[in-house]
């Protein structure tokens, strides 16, 4: 006995069932692959606070973001999504140019790896690293 392709039996397994991204997979993706990008010092706010707090937090179970995602917010559909990032950038660089990158690079793996359709990369850059500025606090005072 044969089924109809409306019966079931003959679809593609594939078209069974429908799968969904949650926004915190697509920031991670985006986070890691603006990371990747040379300029890019941190994500999330400026201040080393600030990024202290957020590490300490990071540390909580419960806590907010995980590192790969800090900085990154997104909005996902079911076809589509739109990334804001917040980055810190080192000094010296191009911004303009930075930006260019990180959004090709973020655009590149969240496609890549989600199919989904990425309508807009927003970056806003909201610190620049000195060079004689000191890095975050090591993680052995925090903890």
């Amino acid at each position: 006995m044969t089924e109809s392709a409306s019966g079931g039996a003959s679809r593609d397994p594939a078209d069974r069932g429908r799968t969904t991204i949650a926004d915190g997979v697509v920031e991670k993706i985006a986070g890691l692959a603006a990371r990747e990008v040379v300029g890019v010092h941190a994500m999330g706010s400026g201040t080393g606070l600030s990024r202290t707090f957020g590490a300490v937090r990071d540390r909580v179970p419960g806590g907010a973001k995980s590192s790969a995602s800090r900085g990154v917010k997104a909005e996902v559909g079911e076809v589509q999504t739109a990334l804001d990032l917040e980055i810190v950038v080192d000094y010296g660089v191009s911004i303009r140019d930075v930006a260019r990158a990180v959004r090709e690079n973020v655009i590149s793996a969240v496609e890549r790896m989600t199919g989904l359709e990425v309508v807009e990369v927003n970056i806003a850059v909201s610190d620049v690293k000195l060079p004689d500025e000191p890095d975050e606090e090591p993680e052995s005072r925090l903890q």
